[in-house]
């Protein structure tokens, strides 16, 4: 990419977009096209048909998408997989026929079978069933994949997906009913400290930032305490989905960003293709090939933040996909690896958000 050349990210405010268009920006990047939701709806046609034409970018990242935790995808199933398709077919579309450069599509790990091999590889994409509370998103980004490996090999576009593992990181997202396990039990853990040392201007200035249901820190301490039993959280406990023996992968946010800005510069579809007839599973995983039990994580959490209370563990909730490690290999021998371990993560993750925080919660990813 040449340092001026005009680079869109789409979802520029959330915790993936925010991260790569300040590791753009550290690089020496200059000239971005950025719209929020409200000023683009990715979702309508006509809109992101008009914006490509009037703007004409060298480089697309497509970072926006519908997103959440276990919750929100298995509530939301519709929803999950309309707009995510909605979205990615309308930029991609207007990618190709606005001549776009390059373009990089961000998905999920969780486009993998639930019973797949561990560590996941690229190749085992649609080997065998999906996750069920998820399973809407994942085929929603499984089309992501496919529309473009099918406009490279029939237009001659240079359209790369890459698919990070679970990642956190600055603007994260921290709502208690629709954000991913970490985020969440980061801020649950918080706010149980706060409860623990009757720490109300903790509580109150946490609910200021981001209310739960409609309840902030104006409300009395009786409702916000009616409010945080409901979702887990009390003085000496915290409660936590399932059995805590699911492992997960976790990539810092940046180090996601450094991935996909090194991909969009080195890498091309030509470097991707396998030999033979059959071109497919031409994606990246971007992952960390390490993995840490929910147990584990509350644990590093409760720590970090200084929590001395205990954890419950609702088993009569689901614990989503048991293992779920990927195979980073092929971007290891592309020549890229993470450096942040979980651990240093987390303290760098509970850092910005009581310093920033529920501020910057409220965005699309």
């Amino acid at each position: 990419m040449e340092k001026n050349a005009k680079i869109y990210i789409a979802g520029h405010k959330g915790l993936v977009g925010s991260a790569i268009l300040k590791n753009l920006q550290a690089k020496g990047y200059t000239n971005f096209v950025l719209r929020t939701s409200s000023e683009l709806d990715l979702r309508n046609q006509q809109a992101v048909f008009e914006f490509f034409e009037r703007e004409k970018s060298d480089y697309v990242f497509l970072a926006a998408a519908k997103v959440g935790g276990i919750v929100a995808n298995n509530t939301y199933r519709g929803q999950f997989i309309y707009e995510n398709l909605q979205i990615q077919n309308n930029v991609i579309h207007a990618a190709y026929k606005n001549g776009v450069k390059k373009l990089l599509f961000l998905g999920s790990t969780c486009i993998y079978p639930r019973e797949a091999p561990q560590p996941m590889p690229e190749d085992c994409l649609l080997t065998s069933p999906l996750e069920y509370t998820n399973e809407p998103y994942a085929i929603a980004k499984i089309a992501g994949i496919k529309l473009c490996e099918s406009y490279n090999l029939q237009y001659g576009t240079n359209f790369i997906a890459v698919m990070p593992t679970n990642l956190y990181g600055p603007n994260d997202n921290f709502d208690l009913e629709k954000s991913h396990v970490l985020p969440a039990l980061l801020r649950k853990v918080h706010l149980a400290k706060a409860l623990a040392n009757g720490d109300w201007d903790t509580i109150r200035n946490d609910l200021n930032r981001l209310p739960v249901e409609n309840i902030s820190g104006k409300n009395s301490e009786q409702e916000m305490t009616e409010m945080l039993k409901k979702h887990g959280i009390e003085k000496q406990r915290v409660e936590i989905w399932g059995t805590g023996n699911p492992m997960r992968e976790f990539l810092w946010s940046e180090e996601m960003a450094d991935a996909c800005v090194f991909v969009m510069e080195k890498v091309s579809f030509a470097d991707l293709k396998p030999e033979g007839k059959e071109i497919r599973n031409t994606h990246i995983n971007i992952g960390t090939g390490k993995e840490v039990s929910i147990r584990r994580l509350a644990e590093i959490i409760a720590n970090t933040v200084g929590y001395e209370g205990e954890f419950y563990f609702n088993t009569d909730k689901p614990d989503g996909t048991m293992l779920k490690l990927t195979d980073p290999s092929k971007l290891h021998r592309l020549g890229w690896q993470h450096k942040i371990e979980i651990e240093e993560g987390i303290k760098k993750l509970y850092i910005w958000y009581t310093v920033h925080g529920a501020g910057y919660t409220k965005g699309k990813h």
